[in-house]
């Protein structure tokens, strides 16, 4: 398993592939782009958005060299989104409306008691934070966010928050100062059996 420094690492190396790729995704009409990677996730503006927080949040984690790399990639994706601000903005409802779906299959399935499915939980809950990183970016001029979706995304947090055994941070304990439990409290615990 990759330690915590590993992991910012690969977060750092698909950020930037990411940014790099962006004025084509937003070119494109493909909402989960493939990267060309094995050992990279889709590219999504939530993806990114997730990204971009945590390595921002732990910057003083990052060598030097990373920063610049860190620095490099948000101007990337900033220039590459400058020009595409209203498909940006319509993309990013899109996969938020996609992502609150899926996340309320999951919790569906924990619903059903599918012991699988609450070991997954520090994996799967990646989806809810996707959904902050969208509603928070969306909530920022240029952007104008659907509360529409960010109601259903709160009706969904009101069955969790009922299930939700408080706990231990779900992620690296190194990740902690990027995610305060206030706005991040489902990564606090773990639902119920």
């Amino acid at each position: 398993m990759a330690n915590s420094e590993e992991k910012l690492a690969h977060d750092l190396e698909i950020l930037q592939a990411m940014a790099d790729q962006m004025d084509e995704y937003l070119r494109s009409e493909t909402l989960f782009w493939p990267m060309g990677y094995s050992d990279m996730p889709n590219l999504t503006l939530g993806g990114y958005w997730l990204r971009q927080h945590r390595l921002t949040a732990l910057r003083r984690l990052l060598s030097s060299e990373q920063q610049a790399q860190l620095d490099t990639a948000v101007q990337t994706f900033n220039t590459a989104v400058s020009e595409w601000v209203v498909r940006t903005e319509k993309r990013a409802h899109t996969e938020l409306e996609a992502r609150i779906r899926q996340w309320g299959e999951y919790l569906r399935d924990l619903a059903d008691k599918k012991s699988a499915d609450i070991a997954s939980y520090p994996s799967q809950v990646e989806v809810r934070a996707i959904i902050t990183a969208l509603v928070n970016q969306l909530r920022q001029p240029p952007y104008t966010l659907d509360h529409t979706l960010a109601n259903a995304a709160v009706s969904l947090d009101k069955g969790l928050r009922a299930r939700l055994a408080r706990g231990d941070f779900v992620w690296p304990d190194e990740w902690q100062p990027a995610y305060a439990e206030a706005e991040y409290w489902y990564l606090y615990g773990r639902p119920k059996s």
